[in-house]
């Protein structure tokens, strides 16, 4: 979702006013995360203590259907790690029911979260000038929504919903189905700061951070335990109706260490500390997925970081079957290979074959090197970094966990020295 500092400032009465007027399940103050695309075939969370994810199933930008050929494998990996997983719809769809009638026909039919789940409507660009046409459109979607079997929400920021949409004609219709969005800054938020809880009413989602971790993750917390809807008493492995995605989900969540195998998605767990060799795993490891390119005893070698982990500190994503994103394809350089050239040759980009295989300056590859590609449905995804204010290249490889000279290398950086806030990264 758009990463734009919102400000508002509420006081911890008012929040908990706004919190105990809905009805209380047992999420109330759980934590976690929504995803587009640009977190990848499988997402990221950033603590282990997170519950739930929502995922954005495509949108409609004024009538422009914009698919993510992410959103089921997205949704399995959420089941598949015991979390609740949750939709979205990128809702640009101003004051046009007819605009909007067209996107939920499209998308409705595809959700593969469970029924009575989440699907919120993400609308926060494209507004007409007209504020009630505005507030009929999503209510016309709400109420699509809700007559498929989902629980109805709203997405957006404060300021862009009062001038834009009368917000409390929608609550009244659907109370607490608020999923507002407020934070003061770009510093990491692991926890919610509710000195800028946006003061509004029918909030049951505070998305409150869009740098819940270092590199940018949306981070949210849940206020009426309304992230519980579709799961049995809350329970993340047992949604109340079955889909594809959740299907494969729950399959991945019952594989053991023993059944781990190569070609399978893996994450490594939070309660993992040290690599096979003794080595301390850092925290950004642990938040991404990795390709199991080999097993050795109780031992997997993991694409990207190469590393070997113990099978029991692995946490199965899918079961290497026909929802997996793609097969690990490999090339032994030969004397005159560019990295480009090999790219080329598999249908993808140096820079995704540098990150895929950890090459700090993609120029110096050398004869019988191996290079491993892994490709997918919905092609390379090279993790992206937005340059905030007062970076500068070394504090961000340093987060990243990566190099100076990869970043110079994989962004065509001429000067090291010149970058500015709002720059994308990839790394």
């Amino acid at each position: 979702m758009k990463k734009v500092i919102k400000r508002a400032a509420i006081g911890m009465v008012a929040f908990f006013v706004v919190a105990a007027s809905g009805p209380v399940f047992a999420a109330v103050g759980d934590q976690g995360v929504d995803w587009s695309k640009y977190n990848g075939d499988y997402g990221n969370f950033g603590y282990d203590h997170d519950k739930f994810a929502f995922s954005q199933i495509g949108g409609t930008y004024g009538g422009l259907f914009v698919d993510q050929a992410t959103y089921p494998t997205q949704v399995a990996s959420a089941i598949a790690q015991g979390k609740r997983a949750h939709t979205y719809i990128w809702y640009q769809v101003g004051g046009s029911q007819e605009v909007a009638k067209a996107a939920l026909d499209r998308y409705l039919p595809k959700i593969q979260t469970p029924k009575n789940s989440i699907v919120a409507l993400d609308y926060e660009g494209g507004a007409s000038g007209d504020k009630q046409a505005n507030t009929e459109a999503i209510l016309y979607g709400m109420r699509r929504v809700k007559a498929a079997g989902y629980t109805p929400m709203y997405y957006s920021y404060k300021p862009y919903t009062l001038a834009n949409v009368n917000y409390k004609q929608i609550i009244k219709e659907f109370p607490n189905s608020l999923w507002i969005a407020a934070y003061p800054n770009y510093e990491v938020t692991p926890v919610p700061n509710y000195s800028f809880f946006p003061s509004m009413d029918g909030i049951s989602v505070f998305q409150f951070t869009s740098t819940y971790v270092a590199g940018g993750l949306d981070g949210n917390v849940d206020l009426t335990g309304i992230t519980d809807k579709g799961y049995e008493n809350g329970n993340a492995t047992k949604p109340d109706t079955d889909t594809p995605a959740t299907d494969e989900g729950q399959d991945a969540n019952e594989v053991t260490p023993s059944e781990i195998q190569e070609g399978m998605t893996v994450t490594i767990k939070f309660s993992a500390t040290n690599y096979s060799t003794g080595q301390a795993i850092p925290k950004w490891v642990k938040e991404n997925s990795y390709k199991v390119l080999q097993k050795s005893g109780n031992k997997v070698l993991l694409d990207n970081i190469m590393s070997w982990v113990a099978a029991s500190d692995v946490q199965a994503l899918d079961t290497g079957g026909s929802n997996s994103t793609g097969t690990t394809q490999t090339h032994i350089v030969q004397s005159g290979d560019t990295l480009s050239g090999i790219a080329s040759n598999w249908g993808t980009n140096w820079q995704e074959l540098a990150r895929q295989n950890s090459l700090s300056n993609p120029n110096m590859i050398y004869s019988g090197q191996v290079i491993r590609f892994t490709g997918g449905q919905s092609g390379a995804t090279s993790r992206t970094y937005t340059v905030r204010s007062g970076d500068n290249l070394s504090s961000i490889a340093s987060r990243l966990g990566t190099t100076v000279q990869s970043l110079v290398s994989m962004n065509g950086i001429s000067n090291p020295n010149l970058i500015y806030a709002g720059q994308t990264l990839n790394y």
